[in-house]
């Protein structure tokens, strides 16, 4: 039964690191070519590049929740303590990465929220 137990996990533990590589690898994808669109087309401003990098955050963001999951699952197999503390590790790493990316995205919606508030209000008192 154990053995069972550890090869379905094993292929969890594939099957949610590959979808973690999957979405990271779309992601760059498309923020690399819709980078390269603004560029080309001469047509680039502040507010088109920071869409592009904002889209960006967000999938590595989910990337690194996947990969985070992916590493608790890897824990409940795991039998030697240098195992789990090196998973530890890279669990404790990609959650800091994973709060700051985070918490760089909410700053930097709420900074928008702001600007476009502030326009509004220029708007309706012009």
């Amino acid at each position: 039964m154990k053995e069972w137990l550890v090869t379905v996990t094993e292929y969890a533990v594939l099957l949610v690191d590959t979808l973690a590589f999957v979405i990271v690898l779309f992601g760059t994808l498309e923020a690399f070519i819709a980078g390269l669109r603004l560029m080309l087309a001469g047509t680039e401003n502040s507010i088109e590049r920071r869409e592009v990098w904002l889209r960006y955050a967000r999938v590595l963001v989910a990337g690194l929740t996947f990969q985070l999951a992916a590493d608790i699952i890897e824990t409940s197999i795991t039998t030697g303590w240098e195992s789990v503390a090196r998973l530890g590790a890279i669990a404790v790493i990609r959650t800091f990465l994973n709060f700051f990316l985070e918490r760089d995205l909410t700053e930097i919606r709420e900074r928008q929220h702001e600007r476009n508030r502030e326009r509004v209000q220029e708007t309706k008192g012009a």
